[in-house]
This record gives structure tokens, sequence and C-alpha cells, in this order.
């Protein structure tokens, strides 16, 4: 019998596009508290990051309460936003569709590990009709911060995939080090938000290029 094997994906900057309307958050949250806001890189740096996390990073001058607040005010940015339809469009990495289907045809388990919260990423996978492929979906809402394995972990758990079946896919070098912690096959995407060789160093085993080069390498060799 052959053994289940789960392609555990990151969110944002892996899966979608989302770094225009994070910065925008942040941006809100920022100025609510009269604080100057991070220019977009930094703030994509810390995309992957549970909220109250990202904003120790960004605002590490800052008292504990002041991360907090922070994190409220860009939730609340972020619902405004998306409420009034002021957000911009947050499309799917060119292939994801077809990569998706094809390791759904390859008997692939998937699951997601992402600091959004549950609410955030059911609004996704429900707008790009991709719940389906999902067996397991691990949130901020439940979990540390990454890049503790918490998510991953869970995502073994309830699937029942030993460590060496499980390939953790992510843009960031948060992703890699989850992975590497949890005992899975570190795998970077090159098309998100942190540099190729910041993914080396927290652990890639192996990076993609391109989305069509993720099949071949999710198997450690």
């Amino acid at each position: 019998m052959t053994r289940p094997r789960l392609a555990l994906f990151d969110c944002d900057g892996t899966l979608v596009d989302s770094q225009a309307n994070i910065c925008l958050a942040a941006v809100e949250a920022f100025t609510l508290s009269g604080l100057t806001p991070p220019p977009p890189p930094a703030i994509r740096r810390i995309v992957g990051l549970s909220l109250v996390e990202a904003m120790r990073v960004l605002a590490p001058d800052q008292p504990e309460a002041a991360h907090h607040r922070l994190a409220a005010d860009y939730k609340a940015a972020f619902f405004r936003l998306r409420t009034e339809g002021a957000m911009e469009p947050e499309p799917l990495f060119e292939g994801i569709v077809a990569l998706l289907d094809h390791l759904a045809e390859q008997g692939w388990l998937m699951g997601v590990a992402t600091g959004k919260s549950d609410r955030g990423l059911a609004r996704v996978l429900a707008e790009h009709g991709l719940a389906h492929h999902f067996v397991t979906l691990q949130t901020a809402d439940r979990h540390p911060s990454k890049p503790d394995p918490s998510m991953v972990l869970a995502a073994m758990a309830e699937t029942g995939v030993a460590a060496e079946d499980v390939a953790m896919i992510g843009d960031t070098s948060f992703d890699m080090a989850m992975g590497k912690a949890a005992g899975a096959f570190a795998v970077g995407v090159a098309w998100g938000y942190h540099d190729v060789h910041e993914l080396v160093k927290a652990g890639a085993e192996v990076v993609a290029q391109e989305v069509a080069d993720l099949p071949a390498l999710l198997v450690r060799p």
C-alpha cells in the first residue's frame, strides 16, 4: 500500500499575491496609533507571521501593549477595507490551479499552514474555489506564530502522514524554519516575499523557481 503524502502550502506569497492589501492594512494600523508606517518592503518581510509577532518585528521599540493594539487595528482595518470594497484583488499566482489539480490526480493530500485567521483563509479559498483541495487547514487562530512547528505537527496528526512524507511549501524563511523544525521536507518558492538565499539559509532543501517546477521537487531525493 502506498504511504500517504501531504503537500502543506503557505497561503500569502505562495498561493496568492496579497501583498498590496497587507501593506494597506498595516499602514492604516500604524497611522491610527500615530506611528510612522513602515515602508512596503519591511511589511512584505513579515508576511506569514502571526499579527502580534509581526508588529513586534515592525515596531521593536514599542511596548508589548502597542504590539497588541497594532494587531487589533490591523484586523479592523483589513475588515473595513474589505467591507468597503477598497481592497485590491488577491490573485492566485499563475499555474496554482493546474498545480493543485495535478497533485490531487497524483494522490497527494493537501493542506494549508498560514498566518491568516480562519476567516481570512476561508475567504481566500472560497473566492478562488480551492477549498475542496485541502484536507487540513492550520491558521494563526489556533497556533503560535511561525516558525514554531505547531501548524505542521497538527496537520500531520490530522492526516496521519509521517514527517518524512510531508512537504512544507512556502515563500518565506519562516515557512522553511517551521517545516524543518517539524521534520518535514522544506520546499521554498521563488515567487514570494523572501529572497532565495534567505530560504536556503532558513533550511529550504530545494527551491522552485516556477509553479510548474513544484511537482518534481516535492519528494526528498
